[in-house]
């Protein structure tokens, strides 16, 4: 109980009940806050605030539609900047795949080249190795039959010498010597 007397004593005690007497009295609070306030009015529209606090929201609103249209601006810029990337980067992707197809074409055949230039080169070592072994053969050849026609001159020489005279060994040997000649040539 002693609550609710301090809480209606509190409520008795407010700033709005403090207005006594008729309401259009200078002594009434209410009535000296409602003048102050209409004279606050008035000056605020005597030095035309209302309008000077339109013009300024008007021009912020501007200021903020201007933003919005250069916001917009700049993102229709990026999305065709990212659009051109996107694009350049599907073309350079193309471009890498035929750079690898091409080299690795230019590699097959540099590798086809160099297998048919190696072909060749073992070809003519072979070549050059049986013309060398044909040239040893011929050499071989050539000193078997030296060698045999000197033994053959040598045994003549001895089988004549015992047969003939000394006129008859001569022109043995002359005969001999032009066989062997024509032989050789």
């Amino acid at each position: 109980m002693a609550r609710l007397t301090a809480l209606v004593a509190a409520l008795a005690a407010s700033p709005a009940l403090a207005a006594t007497g008729p309401f259009f009295s200078l002594r009434n609070t209410d009535f000296i806050v409602l003048l102050a306030f209409l004279a606050f009015i008035g000056i605020l529209l005597y030095y035309k605030v209302p309008g000077a606090i339109g013009r300024l929201l008007d021009r912020r609103a501007e200021g903020i539609k201007a933003d919005i249209s250069e916001a917009r601006r700049l993102r229709d810029e990026a999305q065709e900047i990212y659009a051109s990337y996107e694009r350049r980067q599907r073309e350079v992707h193309t471009q890498a795949g035929e750079i690898v197809a091409n080299a690795r074409r230019e590699a097959i055949a540099q590798a086809e080249k160099a297998k048919v230039d190696l072909q060749k080169s073992i070809e003519r070592r072979l070549q050059a190795a049986q013309d060398q072994i044909t040239a040893a053969e011929n050499d071989a050849v050539r000193a078997v039959r030296n060698q045999a026609i000197q033994v053959a001159m040598a045994a003549a020489t001895e089988v004549l010498g015992r047969q003939m005279g000394a006129q008859d060994r001569s022109a043995g040997i002359d005969r001999a010597i032009d066989d062997v000649a024509r032989h050789l040539n």
